[in-house]
């Protein structure tokens, strides 16, 4: 994958449509650069081209008016209606606000989401959006349209991270629509005080949508690599600790990693699929599973 896009992860281009967009074009080309690529044709809702016809083709879509002026037997091409909607559920608590080497976690989803949706839009899906708070819960609704996507850009933009993620979130619905295929990307921190992510995240599964789990953590929170007397604050309640750095990493790191192999195994023994993305890493994992998962729902 082509890297100089991370060249570009700055909050002022992030946070415009122009660079959010071209950065999301750069992730995406990058990626499929090499890559058979095009959207699938036939007999969907809105057309597309014409080709000539061939033996075999369905007679009812030929374009008679076509045949008429030509004397040539033209097919309509459409674009294959997919009905699967990609929704993007953002975690936009004040954890989100975590930095580090000038790229908060926010920000890093925000790439994260706009070049997912680019993708999923250039497939041909309808994306939406959601990101919520225990003060607001932001959404979008999945639509196709081009102009849809920069809406999604600016939603985007929009978020805006405080608080903690909902203790009783309850319009699990608003999110879901059974009536139509679903790839569902949840993007966390996964930062919570009791289960109030874990319940939502199992909520979501269904066994007509598939759901994926984007679980970002900075290098920093990974690794600990801090040295000497800091002073560590809770971005949601405020709540500081004193500690020397080398006396507490050990411990640490046996902490955290097991909390994220309990929840590793939680979310896959759902059902979900899960992947543990760092701040440093490229989008290439998670463009990667969107069309993995999204070929289960074709």
């Amino acid at each position: 994958m082509k890297k100089d896009y991370r060249q570009l992860l700055k909050p002022e281009i992030i946070n415009s449509i122009s660079g959010l967009s071209l950065i999301s074009r750069l992730v995406v080309d990058g990626h499929l650069s090499g890559h058979h690529h095009s959207r699938r044709l036939g007999s969907g809702m809105e057309f597309s081209q014409y080709r000539g016809y061939e033996v075999g083709d369905d007679l009812r879509l030929l374009d008679w008016k076509m045949l008429a002026r030509s004397g040539r037997y033209y097919i309509k091409q459409s674009e294959v209606e997919t009905h699967i909607s990609v929704k993007f559920v953002i975690d936009a608590s004040q954890s989100m606000q975590h930095e580090e080497q000038g790229l908060s976690k926010i920000d890093f989803a925000r790439v994260m989401t706009a070049s997912l949706a680019w993708l999923a839009h250039s497939q041909g899906d309808a994306v939406g959006l959601y990101a919520l708070n225990n003060y607001k819960l932001r959404y979008l609704q999945p639509k196709v349209q081009k102009k849809h996507f920069n809406r999604l850009l600016q939603e985007l933009i929009n978020i805006e991270t405080e608080g903690k993620w909902p203790a009783n979130f309850k319009d699990i619905e608003k999110i879901h629509n059974r009536n139509h295929k679903e790839l569902i990307f949840f993007i966390t921190d996964l930062h919570e005080e009791t289960e109030e992510l874990s319940s939502v995240i199992t909520k979501l599964k269904t066994s007509k949508n598939e759901v994926v789990v984007l679980h970002i953590l900075g290098k920093n929170e990974l690794d600990f690599n801090y040295e000497g007397a800091l002073i560590f604050e809770d971005l949601e309640s405020g709540v500081t600790m004193e500690i020397e750095a080398e006396k507490a990493r050990t411990s640490y790191l046996k902490t955290m990693t097991k909390a994220i192999d309990l929840m590793k195994q939680h979310i896959l023994n759902n059902a979900i699929h899960y992947q543990l993305i760092n701040l440093n890493d490229p989008l290439e994992k998670p463009l990667q599973m969107l069309l993995k998962t999204r070929q289960k729902l074709i």
